[in-house]
């Protein structure tokens, strides 16, 4: 069975166009690549969660150091990307400037060496336009995007 993950898609009008709120994955990896090394806060869906909105929200917490806002949730959708489903959870809501105070992952670096050393979740966060975040996000959740411009421009039936 995939695992489940559970996202929070902050997003935001600006008045020049949408934006949303995207992290950079930490550690050694993607410590210099941009395109395909951002995230929306997220993690795994536990075995005792019965409440998905509330597990996105824990996640985002850990992710960036401080809670979630309170907005107004509404789930976007299920989305397949490698081996996960993402449940995604968005709101419209401004948010930051925060400090950011990711939880850590032990990894052993350099490769091989013996060596463990603890790295960020996420080492950096912020607001982006759309189609910047497009080209940023992993590419399995950039159709995340598509679906949050579909709930907010929906084309009306004729």
């Amino acid at each position: 069975m995939p695992q489940r993950s559970a996202a929070v898609l902050l997003h935001r009008d600006t008045g020049n166009g949408r934006e949303v709120w995207i992290a950079h994955m930490g550690g050694p990896f993607w410590a210099r690549k941009e395109e395909g090394a951002w995230t929306l806060p997220k993690g795994l869906v536990e075995a005792d969660d019965t409440d998905e909105l509330a597990a996105a929200r824990r996640e985002f917490a850990e992710e960036m150091g401080t809670p979630s806002p309170m907005a107004d949730y509404i789930g976007l959708g299920e989305f397949r990307a490698s081996s996960k489903t993402f449940v995604v959870f968005a709101a419209e809501t401004d948010f930051g400037p925060i400090e950011l105070a990711s939880n850590t992952f032990e990894l052993e670096w350099p490769p091989r060496s013996g060596t463990m050393k603890e790295f960020p979740e996420v080492d950096a966060a912020g607001w982006y336009p759309i189609e910047d975040a497009r080209t940023k996000l992993a590419k399995g959740q950039r159709p995340i995007l598509d679906a949050l411009l579909r709930h907010l421009h929906p084309i009306e039936d004729r």
